[in-house]
């Protein structure tokens, strides 16, 4: 059905227990998968590991951001299991929903598959859906597990 799986990671819970379900997809179809992570551009204003936060150069932040995406997509690889061979993509975006949506495009994917957190009333009012916006915006197929 689908050749190309794009499916964005962070390294939640909730997106390393939808990588099984990938996994039987790609398996499925022989489909090829490209594993994509999105951090902001910008580091902030403080990052703060104790009370006592520190500044941080933009080169600086790009070189945590790279770090941090190598470890999500290590730890989503070993997830998926040995026979399905994704790629990585790391892409730099403000908006969450951009950057997955510019990862698409870049990665020729026919399909976006992602997980969703099933915020549901206030909450979900409250804290939006990333997984919402991809649907409403793309227009590839968006499979939500």
């Amino acid at each position: 059905m689908f050749k190309h799986l794009l499916v964005p990671v962070d390294g939640s819970d909730v997106s390393k227990k939808s990588l099984k379900k990938v996994a039987e997809l790609a398996k499925a179809d022989s489909a090829a998968v490209t594993l994509t992570y999105v951090s902001d551009p910008m580091p902030p204003m403080v990052y703060s590991d104790s009370a006592m936060g520190y500044g941080i150069s933009q080169k600086e932040h790009k070189k945590v951001c790279e770090a941090y995406a190598k470890d999500v997509f290590k730890k989503a690889a070993t997830a998926l299991g040995a026979s399905i061979k994704a790629k990585s993509l790391h892409i730099s975006n403000a908006n969450l929903s951009e950057g997955i949506l510019e990862a698409a495009k870049q990665a020729k994917a026919d399909v976006i598959v992602m997980a969703s957190h099933k915020r549901t009333g206030i909450k979900g009012l409250l804290l939006g859906s990333e997984t919402h916006e991809v649907i409403v915006h793309s227009k590839l197929p968006v499979l939500v597990l």
